[in-house]
């Protein structure tokens, strides 16, 4: 797996690496932030993102309350298939942001504001700055879109691009597009894409 170790050091210092093969762990790899106490040879529990992954043979992001491991976290699992078939699922583990979190402060021509998650209709990553669309203002922030991901509500907010996450209680209309893709009309008249790659993802969780 060495060469799992070289990939875990494009990651920062906070996200746990894991791989599974069949129903057991074969690799793992703790952060300095956030350890599962999992040893290869450790057998998927129930519940788990890698569990779920390999049920749903789908990619699954979510957060994991402390029932399981002892430690709340988020993750993501990826599935992998040889010869056809599932064999396996990669994980990515970040540590679970402080809870109660109910606002994204801005920066702002003057300095800095909190916007309410619920005034959020969505945000976007371009020219390499993450900017956040809100009812009143917008504005950019520091955290790149995947840490909005495990830190936003997962049923508010979805990923839907991997430029874009959406606010659905924000979007007024769905609308098909090329192979198997989608177009939002956001409450605000501006429209977000849906992508291929995330778009099996979104009708699952809009339930349509």
């Amino acid at each position: 797996m060495e060469i799992l170790d070289i990939v875990g050091e494009l990651f920062s210092d906070e996200i746990s690496i894991a791989v599974t093969r069949g129903q057991k762990y074969v690799y793992y790899r703790p952060s300095k932030r956030i350890d599962l106490k999992i040893r290869p040879g450790d057998p998927v529990k129930e519940g788990t993102i890698a569990y779920k992954a390999w049920e749903s043979e789908q990619k699954v992001s979510e957060f994991i309350d402390r029932n399981i491991f002892g430690v709340p976290y988020h993750g993501m699992a990826v599935p992998f298939k040889e010869n056809g078939e599932i064999a396996g699922c990669v994980l990515a583990i970040y540590p679970a942001y402080t809870e109660g979190k109910s606002v994204i402060t801005l920066k702002t021509h003057d300095g800095w504001k909190p916007i309410p998650f619920h005034d959020v209709y969505y945000i976007e990553v371009k020219d390499r700055k993450t900017h956040v669309y809100a009812k009143e203002l917008s504005g950019t922030h520091k955290n790149a879109l995947q840490e909005f991901e495990y830190n936003l509500p997962r049923d508010t907010f979805i990923r839907c691009h991997r430029s874009f996450i959406v606010n659905v209680h924000h979007i007024k209309e769905i609308y098909p597009d090329t192979h198997s893709t989608f177009s939002l009309e956001m409450v605000n008249g501006e429209t977000v894409p849906v992508s291929q790659s995330y778009s099996s993802y979104f009708r699952k969780m809009l339930g349509f």
